[in-house]
């Protein structure tokens, strides 16, 4: 890397205000590695929060905005200015926040869903396209080290032909309707003018990307029922799913937020015609590879692994790392590729557009069976 490790990138944060889970989040991630640092924000649209977001941040307070039309535009007027946004914003704010940067000259490492719509994604991976900056999305899982290594098994045919896939995420946060007591995560979470779409949005695209990442397979058909179970809540809630994949594989998806007494379980299973894995997000730094044998081999982290996963890895094994850590890997991946080195592990607009199609698929198949697409 030489010189590249002494250039820090200069980020810029839009959303994360007071009340953020997501923003500080990021910031931490963002800054692990020493290659990435935050310089500026508009952290809310209202301007005193803003300003006390950039406080709790430590940033310059000249450099804590109204908007992110005023920071996009004095920041590029500076010679020290920001070099890639990031939005952590509701997902309708995702496409114009990126258009805006992305027009400014501005890489853009971007919260999922894509945007809010299928429609909006389509226009964000036109222009995504067009740009000479790089655009990226947090699917945050991709980047535990288990999880990268668990891709290159399947890769290198450890499992076989794969014949089937199970990916489960299921939550209980919203098994009441919190949104209705002030709750603000779940307020736009559940609000259909701000969100685009419910669980299948905010935790089932994560497991689709999980499922896609990991196996290699595109889901080429779905079969969704979703739901709301909350009364009164005015997006779903809980989500089935039947999956079809490219080799014609078989597969099933579960996105709950009203599961009570789950917390985040993001479970990975992939069957193949010799050996099955298995990976728990609440226990990240485990795999488990059984053979037809009925041999079963436990993964830790840390140990033996391929080179994406051991460069995904900070600690000697048996150091428990989690989700910011993880986080923090997409962040360095995001640095190097700004310095002109791409492991191709980001998503990218590609990827979010899928998570887009099938959401939308999800969204209006009406419980048939329909294929994945891609507009054209």
């Amino acid at each position: 890397m030489g010189d590249k490790l002494l250039r820090r990138w200069r980020m810029g944060l839009i959303g994360g205000g007071p009340g953020s889970f997501i923003g500080p989040v990021h910031r931490l991630a963002a800054e692990m590695d020493r290659e990435i640092e935050l310089v500026a924000g508009a952290f809310s649209s209202d301007p005193g929060r803003s300003r006390e977001a950039g406080a709790g941040y430590r940033i310059d307070p000249d450099r804590a905005y109204a908007s992110w039309s005023e920071m996009i535009g004095r920041e590029r007027a500076r010679a020290d200015g920001m070099d890639f946004v990031v939005i952590a914003t509701p997902n309708h704010l995702h496409l114009p926040a990126a258009l805006e940067a992305l027009d400014a000259g501005l890489a853009v490492m971007s919260d999922k869903p894509m945007t809010a719509t299928l429609a909006e994604a389509v226009a964000l991976a036109a222009r995504a396209a067009q740009g000479a900056r790089p655009y990226r999305l947090t699917y945050t899982y991709g980047g535990y080290p288990l999880v990268r290594e668990a891709r290159r098994l399947v890769a290198e045919g450890r499992l076989g032909s794969i014949r089937k896939i199970v990916v489960e995420y299921s939550q209980g946060w919203l098994a009441r309707p919190v949104e209705a007591e002030g709750a603000k995560q779940a307020g736009w979470r559940t609000d259909p003018a701000q969100a685009g779409a419910g669980c299948i949005g905010d935790i089932g695209v994560h497991a689709f990307h999980l499922a896609e990442f990991v196996s290699g397979r595109r889901v080429a058909r779905i079969c969704a029922d979703l739901n709301t179970l909350v009364a009164g809540r005015r997006v779903d809630d809980d989500c089935n799913a039947l999956l079809r994949f490219d080799n014609g594989a078989t597969g099933a998806l579960v996105a709950s937020q009203i599961a009570v007494g789950e917390r985040n379980r993001l479970h990975l299973r992939l069957y193949g015609e010799r050996a099955s894995l298995e990976w728990r997000q609440e226990s990240p730094n485990t795999l488990s590879i059984r053979d037809l044998d009925g041999t079963e081999t436990i993964l830790h982290a840390g140990t033996a692994m391929g080179p994406d996963a051991m460069a995904a890895t900070r600690l000697p094994a048996g150091h428990p790392e989690g989700y910011l850590e993880a986080f923090a890997n997409l962040y360095r991946d995001f640095a190097r590729l700004l310095g002109g080195e791409d492991n191709g592990l980001l998503a990218d607009a590609h990827e979010g557009l899928r998570g887009m199609a099938f959401i939308h698929a999800a969204q209006t198949a009406g419980g048939a069976w329909t294929d994945l697409e891609l507009p054209a």
